[in-house]
């Protein structure tokens, strides 16, 4: 006897990548697009694949205690992990290999069939990877909450037309903790947060990405010396080169005649290089807080030399360690890394499809480069990233992240 035929959304994100990270998953009726299960829990320290393996294994694990001889169709927004999947892609990465057999291990794997689906047809894995690294963050695990019913809505045949935004709940609690995490059963599909993800380029019928200009501000009269400077030193404005660089990088803007609005750090010296492009753009500068540069505490004003000289156990601890903090700083490259991706995606919320100069500092714009990339978090140290130099991102609506352009000074020659 054929087993029930079920569809799979699944989903997981890293709020840092690696970072506090969690899974969601929902298991529907193929029929009708009612959602049968929900399964989501917070894993810890992960990378954004490892979060996406994680539910995918626990969407599979709920549809066969729902039906061992289950027939799957799976739905992922993440490219990776269905090109592995299918068999299209090796599995390259030793933390992966173990995840992906599993994976294949749940259902028999002629029962089992995976298609990639654009971000804004996964809200419903998407969300509740979000509430689980929501409750992460609070110290709790995720728990259901309480839906509504709503009356089921018939669909085409699963694999052909898109499954509807809002589906009924299921009658009865299934609840399955275990590998699989917190599991109950669901009401209507909610929105999912917008939490962009560096990962595999998509198809290019995404539509038109979100660009991020990257702009580091120019000199000041500390940067010739390679003195750290964060921000809560003396908040140096620009000196006359970084004012004359300012100009040239405005001035290259410009003639690209590209840019549509303008977001700056809070500090004096970004904010002076953006106005610069602002004013020959006729723009606004919108301040954005999480840009701004990393608190370095003591070694605010040293160069490299002195702060080996008077702090070296913290120096070669912070240059091997993302958690380790500058002396006498509130921040590591960890948190530093968390509010820069929350300021991107509120850039690219507002400013959706649209090209954004965004004049920043050194750290931050090192990491919205290796948050694109999925690099770890010690590539920063083998970044260079001169003066009013130019970087540019792509943020396609999948979640995906393309790096175009790195510390470009070709218009200040």
């Amino acid at each position: 006897m054929a087993g029930a035929k079920y569809v799979v959304e699944a989903d997981g994100g890293s709020r840092g990548n690696p970072g506090p990270a969690g899974y969601g998953a929902v298991v529907r009726d193929a029929d009708t697009g009612q959602i049968l299960v929900e399964a989501a829990e917070y894993i810890g320290h992960a990378t954004n694949n490892v979060a996406e393996y994680r539910g995918l294994i626990a969407g599979l694990k709920a549809a066969r205690d729902l039906d061992p001889d289950a027939r799957v169709a799976v739905r992922m927004d993440s490219k990776l992990v269905v090109e592995q999947m299918s068999g299209r892609w090796q599995v390259k990465h030793p933390d992966m290999r173990p995840l992906a057999a599993e994976a294949r291990g749940v259902l028999p794997a002629g029962n089992v069939t995976y298609d990639w689906i654009p971000r804004e047809r996964n809200k419903a894995a998407d969300r509740l990877a979000n509430e689980a690294m929501d409750a992460g963050r609070q110290g709790r695990q995720w728990e259901p909450a309480p839906r509504p019913a709503a009356p089921a809505v018939s669909t085409a045949a699963a694999t052909d037309e898109p499954l509807p935004a809002a589906v009924a709940g299921a009658a009865g609690a299934v609840a399955n903790a275990g590998a699989a995490g917190a599991v109950a059963t669901a009401g209507a599909a909610g929105t999912a947060g917008a939490t962009p993800r560096a990962g595999w380029a998509g198809p290019a019928d995404l539509g038109t990405p979100t660009t991020l200009v990257l702009l580091r501000h120019g000199e000041t009269p500390l940067t010739p010396y390679k003195r750290f400077s964060g921000s809560t030193g003396s908040d140096p404005g620009l000196s006359e080169k970084g004012r004359w660089q300012a100009e040239r990088a405005a001035e290259s803007l410009a003639a690209r005649g590209t840019v549509q609005a303008v977001v700056a750090s809070p500090m004096l010296r970004t904010r002076q290089t953006a106005e610069a492009t602002a004013r020959r753009l006729g723009l606004e500068v919108r301040i954005e807080e999480g840009l701004r540069e990393l608190d370095f505490g003591a070694w605010e004003g040293l160069t490299f030399a002195e702060v080996m000289e008077r702090h070296p156990d913290d120096l070669t601890t912070w240059l091997g360690s993302a958690k380790a903090k500058p002396t006498g700083s509130t921040e590591s490259l960890t948190t530093l890394a968390q509010r820069v991706a929350q300021a991107r995606d509120r850039i690219i919320a507002r400013y959706a499809g649209q090209t954004v100069l965004v004049v920043s500092h050194v750290s931050p714009i090192k990491t919205l480069v290796r948050l694109a990339l999925g690099a770890p978090p010690d590539a920063v140290h083998r970044m260079e990233l001169s003066a009013a130099s130019l970087c540019a991102v792509q943020y396609y609506r999948d979640g995906n992240a393309s790096l175009r352009l790195l510390n470009d000074t070709s218009h200040l020659r």
